[in-house]
C-alpha cells in the first residue's frame, strides 16, 4: 500500500499497522498449531517406544505382569499414532520408519524377552533363546514387509499383525497370573511356551489373511458397535481374562477362516499388484 493509501486509511480510522500485526499473529498461531499436529503422532510413537523399553526392563527385573502392561500400553500408543497422523494429514516417510523401529522394540523384542523370562526358556538351553529370537526376527520381517507391500487381500493384513501377536503374549501372561491368584497351582511347560512363541512368529510372516480393524465400520451394522461396547465393558471388568480370550480368538481366526474359504472355494477379493511398491501408513 502506498503512503497516500496509508494516509487515506488513517483518515477514515482504519488501524493499518495493527491489522498487519493481527495477521502476523494469526499466521504464527496457525504455524504453531501445524507444528503441534505434526509432533503429536511422533510423541505417540515415542510413547510406544518408551513402553516397549519399559516392558524389557520389567521382564529382566522379574516382573512379568508389569512387562505385559508395558506391551499393552505400547499397543495403545501404536494404535493411535497412525490414525492421528492420517486425521491431521501429517503422514511422512520419517513417521513410517520411526514407527517401524518402535514397533520392533515393543512388539518384537519385548514380547520375546517376556516369554524368555517368565516362561523360563533358559532351562531349555539353546533352543529356548532360539525360539525367542525367532519371534523377534519374524516381527521385524513382518514390519518390513508391511512397509513395502500393500498386502494381497482387500481389508486384510497379510500375516498376523505384530501388535496382535505381542498382545497375545502379554495377555497370556496376565491370564496365567490370574489363574494363580485364583488358587490354580500349575506351571506351564517350557517347551509349550517356546512352541507358542515360535508359532506366533511364524503366523506373523505367513501369507494367512487376518481381518483389519481399520476396515470396521462402527456405524453399520449396529451389531458390530454393540459387540465393541460389550468387549470394552468386559475388558474394564476383567482385563486379564477378556484380553486373553480376544487374543486367542484372533490368533486362530486367521487360519480357521483361511482353511474354511479354501474348503468352500470362497476366495477373498485380491488387491491389484502395484507396478512400484510404495511405503504404506503405520500399522
Amino acid at each position: 500500500m502506498s503512503n497516500e493509501g496509508n494516509e487515506e486509511a488513517g483518515a477514515v480510522g482504519i488501524p493499518v499497522e495493527s491489522g498487519r500485526r493481527r495477521f502476523r499473529r494469526r499466521r504464527r498461531r496457525a504455524g504453531q498449531r501445524r507444528r503441534g499436529l505434526f509432533l503429536l503422532p511422533h510423541l505417540l510413537t515415542t510413547g510406544n517406544l518408551f513402553f516397549g523399553f519399559f516392558a524389557i526392563v520389567q521382564a529382566f527385573a522379574g516382573k512379568p505382569d508389569q512387562a505385559a502392561l508395558g506391551i499393552i500400553l505400547a499397543a495403545v500408543c501404536d494404535g493411535l499414532d497412525g490414525r492421528v497422523a492420517r486425521l491431521a494429514k501429517t503422514t511422512s516417510q520419517f513417521g513410517v520408519e520411526y514407527d517401524s523401529i518402535a514397533d520392533t522394540v515393543s512388539f518384537g523384542v519385548a514380547p520375546a524377552m517376556l516369554a524368555f523370562s517368565a516362561g523360563n526358556l533358559q532351562l531349555l538351553g539353546r533352543p529356548g533363546w532360539v525360539m525367542a529370537f525367532l519371534f523377534t526376527a519374524c516381527a521385524a520381517l513382518r514390519l518390513a514387509r508391511f512397509n513395502v507391500s500393500q498386502g494381497r487381500y482387500k481389508g486384510r493384513f497379510e500375516g498376523m499383525p505384530s501388535p496382535a501377536a505381542a498382545c497375545t503374549v502379554a495377555s497370556t501372561q496376565w491370564f496365567v497370573s490370574f489363574l494363580h491368584k485364583q488358587g490354580f497351582a500349575f506351571s506351564t511347560p517350557e517347551w509349550m511356551v517356546a512352541g507358542g512363541v515360535a508359532a506366533l512368529g511364524l503366523l506373523m510372516v505367513s501369507a494367512i489373511p487376518y481381518r483389519s480393524g481399520k476396515q470396521m465400520d462402527l456405524r453399520q451394522p449396529f451389531g458390530t458397535l454393540v459387540l465393541v461396547v460389550v468387549a470394552l465393558a468386559l475388558i474394564a471388568q476383567e482385563p486379564s481374562v477378556t484380553l486373553f480370550l480376544i487374543g486367542v480368538v484372533y490368533t486362530f481366526s486367521g487360519p480357521v477362516e483361511w482353511i474354511w474359504r479354501r474348503v468352500k472355494h470362497k476366495p477373498l477379493e485380491k488387491l491389484p499388484v502395484p507396478t512400484t511398491p510404495e511405503p504404506t501408513s503405520q500399522e
